[in-house]
């Protein structure tokens, strides 16, 4: 299977089709209020995990039930419950994947073709069903589950090995040491603009705004974009930090996303100021 998966990883082949699903899904998805819906902004987590759960355990309680007499009628009414369910996850998730770097959106391009079949075979299932054909229903039911089992399989190595929409900047938290850092002079820090610097090797972001100062991991949650080498914009009236490479809006007075692509917060950093001088610690 590791074999398998660096294959896909590196299968440029699939980036014609890849390139061109993505062209058409930032084209149908354009409004950025829909995006920040699907990547889950409003939630401050990515909502297509969360979304899933509900077609994979319908799906898993109606194989279940097919194995037990008697529950034909549950077995369908979840069946059914689990195909619809998968629709608009499959859309949050499609939203998710135009966002990725390329080996990320080909190894999703097969978890998404792998959850097509699987969600072809319980619509099959569910048309069985209704229709008295029982015997062929769980069939096609079980061969369902399999494919879905191995685009859940596929979007495990998206997440855990590749990456995807998971929190690109926390990591850096556990290079920094305990206890207090000096950073920088207050007195030196201009008004409300960007400033850059280190702790422990760590980058953070500077940005005053009059007495209160704000540190704040510099690597963008979403694919590590420098955010210190971004613009502040003001959004619905807080002063954000708008990531260079992909868009991802930040506000700088809390760290909560406002924009995608990015699903996730970002980190903010204590703060303290000493004889004029702004230091800061781990949370």
């Amino acid at each position: 299977m590791r074999a398998l998966l660096m294959k896909i990883e590196q299968a440029s082949g699939l980036d014609r089709v890849g390139d061109r699903l993505q062209r058409v899904v930032q084209a149908t998805l354009r409004p950025q209020r829909v995006r920040d819906l699907l990547h889950g902004v409003w939630l401050g987590h990515p909502l297509h995990p969360a979304m899933v759960q509900v077609p994979v355990g319908a799906w898993i309680s109606t194989a279940v039930l097919d194995l037990m007499p008697g529950q034909r009628r549950a077995a369908a009414t979840l069946c059914a419950v689990g195909t619809v369910s998968a629709l608009p996850a499959a859309v949050a998730g499609l939203n998710d994947w135009a966002a990725l770097a390329r080996d990320q959106r080909r190894v999703g391009l097969v978890h998404a073709a792998s959850n097509s079949v699987g969600l072809a075979f319980y619509a099959g299932s569910v048309a069985a069903r209704m229709t008295g054909r029982h015997n062929l229903g769980r069939t096609l039911g079980f061969l369902g589950l399999g494919a879905a089992s191995m685009g859940a399989y596929l979007g495990g190595h998206l997440a855990y090995k590749q990456g995807a929409q998971v929190n690109q900047s926390i990591s850096e938290l556990h290079r920094m040491s305990d206890g207090w850092h000096s950073i920088a002079d207050m007195a030196a820090l201009p008004e409300r603009r960007l400033i850059t610097r280190e702790v422990d090797d760590v980058s953070v972001i500077l940005y005053r705004h009059g007495d209160e100062v704000t540190v704040m991991l510099e690597r963008c949650p979403h694919q590590s974009g420098p955010l210190g080498e971004g613009e502040v914009r003001e959004i619905d009236g807080h002063d954000c930090v708008v990531c260079p490479w992909h868009g991802s809006a930040f506000r700088l007075n809390g760290g909560e996303v406002v924009h995608g692509p990015s699903g996730n917060d970002q980190q903010i950093l204590p703060t303290r100021v000493v004889d004029g001088v702004l230091e800061t610690r781990l949370p």
